[in-house]
């Protein structure tokens, strides 16, 4: 994809992998074209002679151990805030950190605002499976939801992927502990009977754990607790796996010739698993794009944050998605009822 004429603000702090990884993935995104504004410590990046990398001098950052909410507000200064106000201003169409989720959650909400109707911005990472990517929200921006919320994030959920990953009629499905419509929590099977009744939406009802790799929809929506347990489950189930077949393979010579055999298949299989290979998760549901990326992440994670971050910008991926759910009459109605906050 074209990113010339894209300009991304990118938090320079929260890498575990320390300044030369982010340098690293800064170099890649900067080669396909992007535009980065680096908020950063000079004496530790050196980002000179990069075409369209400009570095701003921030020696300040939120990290892991920071209460997010009270830094974010009292510490002006800090890499992740100053980041979301160059995008606030218009100066980058978009923000990417890979430090503290919380802190670039709170920072990106009450800096870049949310989209007219949007109740609660709601964090989507794709989740590789075979061949595809599934999108699946909310993965921690949101731990407890009402029914209203599910059926926003679903709304928000397809059209993203419409949008940004190219899918036309994405198959939206909604994770409970049964396929059946009066399975799972009151919220569930509320938001069910809500979008069941939507014909704008190609809902394919209740899906369980088991669908998520299967592919079964494009996009699969619960409620933040349940979404960064899973993904977290089945990062951790893919590495694990990964190691076991490595180990099993070294066994004895029979089981080594197999491994060289399969070696090609794991290897496309572990790339596709990794966290690296997606670049983190974005926050839908504001007027700008924001990116929480994995602070484990290589120079390829950094660089795919930013590209994630990048595509969702050219292609006004806020504004279409706002236009959207104005058009389908989604802000309406039953998403509407009830005291929410």
């Amino acid at each position: 994809m074209d990113y010339s004429g894209t300009t991304v603000a990118l938090d320079g702090f929260g890498v575990e992998g320390g300044f030369d990884v982010l340098e690293a993935g800064i170099r890649e995104a900067a080669a396909d074209g992007v535009k980065l504004r680096v908020f950063g410590p000079e004496d530790r990046l050196d980002l000179g002679g990069i075409e369209g990398v400009t570095l701003i001098d921030t020696v300040e950052s939120i990290t892991n151990e920071d209460d997010p909410v009270s830094s974010v507000r009292s510490r002006n200064d800090a890499s992740i805030v100053r980041a979301v106000a160059d995008a606030a201003a218009g100066d980058s169409e978009g923000v990417v950190s890979l430090g503290s989720t919380g802190a670039t959650m709170a920072a990106a909400t009450f800096g870049l605002k949310r989209s007219r109707g949007v109740k609660r911005p709601a964090l989507a990472a794709q989740v590789p499976v075979p061949g595809k990517a599934v999108l699946f929200l909310d993965v921690g921006a949101n731990l407890d939801v009402r029914a209203q919320h599910l059926v926003q994030f679903a709304w928000l959920g397809m059209a993203f992927t419409r949008a940004v990953l190219g899918v036309e009629s994405p198959r939206v499905g909604l994770l409970s502990v049964g396929e059946e419509e009066g399975k799972g929590r009151d919220s569930v099977v509320e938001a069910n009977a809500i979008l069941s009744r939507s014909p704008e939406i190609d809902f394919v009802g209740n899906v369980e754990g088991g669908d998520i790799p299967a592919g079964t929809a494009d996009v699969v929506v619960t409620d933040g607790f349940t979404g960064n347990i899973v993904t977290k489950t089945m990062e951790g189930t893919a590495k694990a796996v990964g190691l076991a077949i490595s180990g099993a393979a070294r066994k004895n010579p029979v089981s080594a010739v197999g491994g060289l055999m399969m070696k090609p298949a794991l290897g496309g299989l572990r790339r596709d698993l990794h966290p690296d290979s997606t670049g983190g998760a974005i926050l839908l549901g504001l007027r700008k794009v924001a990116v929480v990326g994995h602070g484990s992440s290589g120079a390829e994670g950094v660089a795919n944050a930013i590209r994630v971050a990048a595509r969702a910008a050219a292609v006004d991926s806020p504004g279409r998605t706002e236009e959207m759910l104005h058009r389908v009459g989604a802000n309406r109605g039953a998403i509407n009822s009830g005291e929410d906050s």
